[in-house]
C-alpha cells in the first residue's frame, strides 16, 4: 500500500486529486471554477474564421511580448490585453492556434505562450504543447500523509474572483411588486429588536402563500431590506428596484394555524408564523425586512465579447455607494438588460459627454458641444430584465452615474 502511495503522479493527477477535495469542500462553485464550460457557438465561429488566417499585425497591442509565461494570478482579460489592442477579442486570440488551445477557458499556470509573426500576420502557440488542456508535466512524489494543497494549477478565470464574487450573490433587482409580496420577518425570539447570526426569528408569508416546510428539502432564504428604485437617467423611468441583501436564513419550521381559548372561553384558530434561523448576517436585521428564495448558483462563463450592435446604454447607479462617481473595480447598475439582448461577459466602452461651453472666440458667442470622449470599459457580469450589474475597467477618469455606453469597437 505504502509503495503505490509513493509512485509519482504527474501534475495532470495532482490537479484531478486538488479537484475531488474541492468538490468536497464545496469550492467548485466559486467563481475560480467558473470557467470550466463549452466554448460558445459565437467563440468557436469566431476563432474558426480566425484560425485560417490569423490576425492581422495593426491589430496586436504596441508592445505585445515575442512569449509570455503564464502566472498565478493571471487572468484571460489581462492576458487578452496583453496580445491584442482589444482585450474583449479573446476569441481571436485564441483562434490565432486551436489547435493548442482547443478551449480559451482551460489555460493554465505555468504555460508558455509564443507570438510568432509571419507576412503580415500573427499567430499564436504555447510552447511544448501536448494535447487539448496540456498542463505542465513536472512529477511530485505523494507521500502518505495528509497534503494541503492551493488551486493555483486550476485554469485561469477572465477575471479576478474577488472583483465580482460578493455581487452574485448579494445584489438582486425586482419590480414594483416584487419585493411588496415577499415574506416577511414579523417577530424575534425574546422581542429582539436586531438580529444576527445564530438568532432565532419568525416570518410570514404574504397574499395568501404560507412559508411551508419543503418536501425532505432544506429551504434557504435571503433577506432584503428595502428596495431602492433605479432610475433611467434620461427618461426618468423605473427600471426595476435594487434590494439590500442583509443576510440569509434556513426554514426551521413551516407556518401553521393553532387552536387558541381565549379569556372568554372561546376558541379560535390563529396563525403560527413560520420559524426561520439566521445562518449568516452582513447587517443586523429586523421586523419587516423581506425573504426571497435562495436561487440556483448559476456558473457562469465571463469570456469577454462584443456586445451587439447598435448598443446604447447610460450608468444608471455605482452598487453600494450613494455617490455618483464609480472608480477602477467598482460595480455599477446599467440601463440594458435581458430584453436588450445584453449577457454575461459583454464589454461597453464608457463615453464621457463632451461640455457645453461658449466659443470666446466668435463676437456672436455661440454654444459649443464638445465631442463625446471615450473613458474607459466595463464587462456585463449579471444580467436581469431590464438592468445589468458591470465591473469597471481601465478607465482614465471616475465613472459617473449617466455616462454612455457603446459597443466598444
Amino acid at each position: 500500500m505504502q509503495q503505490a502511495m509513493t509512485q509519482k503522479l504527474s501534475i495532470k493527477s495532482k490537479v484531478a486529486l486538488t479537484l475531488v477535495t474541492a468538490a468536497s469542500a464545496g469550492w467548485l462553485h466559486s467563481p475560480a471554477f467558473a470557467q470550466n464550460y463549452p466554448v460558445t457557438t459565437d467563440q468557436r465561429a469566431t476563432a474558426n474564421q480566425v484560425a485560417q488566417t490569423g490576425v492581422a499585425l495593426s491589430e496586436l497591442a504596441a508592445n505585445a511580448p515575442d512569449s509570455y509565461l503564464i502566472k498565478s494570478g493571471d487572468t484571460l482579460w489581462a492576458i487578452s490585453g496583453m496580445f491584442l489592442k482589444s482585450p474583449w477579442r479573446w476569441p481571436e486570440l485564441w483562434g490565432m492556434n486551436m489547435s493548442d488551445i482547443r478551449n480559451p477557458h482551460l489555460i493554465y499556470p505555468g504555460q508558455r505562450l509564443v507570438l510568432e509573426r509571419k507576412d503580415g500576420r500573427a499567430t499564436l502557440r504555447m510552447a511544448g504543447a501536448g494535447g487539448a488542456d496540456a498542463i505542465p508535466t513536472e512529477t511530485i512524489r505523494v507521500s502518505p500523509r495528509t497534503r494541503y494543497e492551493s488551486l493555483d494549477s486550476g485554469p485561469l478565470p477572465s477575471l479576478r474572483p474577488s472583483d465580482i464574487e460578493p455581487f452574485l450573490a448579494e445584489p438582486i433587482i425586482v419590480d414594483e411588486a416584487g419585493l411588496s409580496n415577499a415574506a416577511r420577518i414579523v417577530a424575534a425570539l425574546e422581542g429582539r429588536v436586531l438580529l444576527s447570526r445564530g438568532d432565532r426569528a419568525y416570518a410570514r408569508g404574504q397574499n395568501g402563500s404560507p412559508l411551508i416546510d419543503g418536501a425532505g428539502k432544506q429551504q434557504e432564504f435571503r433577506i432584503f431590506r428595502n428596495a431602492t428604485p433605479l432610475k433611467d437617467p434620461v427618461t426618468a423611468e423605473v427600471l426595476g428596484y435594487e434590494a439590500q441583501y442583509v443576510g440569509k436564513a434556513l426554514l426551521a419550521r413551516g407556518e401553521s394555524t393553532a387552536s387558541v381559548e381565549g379569556k372568554d372561553g372561546k376558541t379560535t384558530n390563529e396563525i403560527t408564523p413560520a420559524t426561520i434561523d439566521i445562518v449568516s448576517a452582513k447587517e443586523e436585521m429586523r421586523v419587516g425586512d423581506r425573504l426571497l428564495p435562495e436561487p440556483e448558483r448559476e456558473l457562469v462563463s465571463y469570456a469577454p465579447k462584443a456586445p451587439p450592435s447598435g448598443v446604447n446604454g447610460r450608468i444608471v447607479s455605482v452598487y453600494g455607494s450613494a455617490v455618483v462617481n464609480a472608480a477602477q473595480n467598482q460595480v455599477v447598475a446599467i440601463n440594458l438588460g435581458k430584453r436588450d439582448g445584453i449577457t454575461s461577459g459583454d464589454v461597453m466602452a464608457i463615453l464621457k459627454d463632451g461640455e457645453r461651453i461658449v466659443d470666446k472666440t466668435d463676437s456672436t458667442r455661440p454654444m459649443l458641444k464638445l465631442p463625446d470622449e471615450r473613458n474607459g470599459l466595463l464587462m456585463v457580469f449579471r444580467t436581469f430584465d431590464r438592468v445589468s450589474y458591470a465591473l469597471v475597467l481601465d478607465i482614465t477618469s471616475p465613472v459617473r452615474v449617466g455616462d454612455r455606453l457603446v459597443s466598444p469597437r
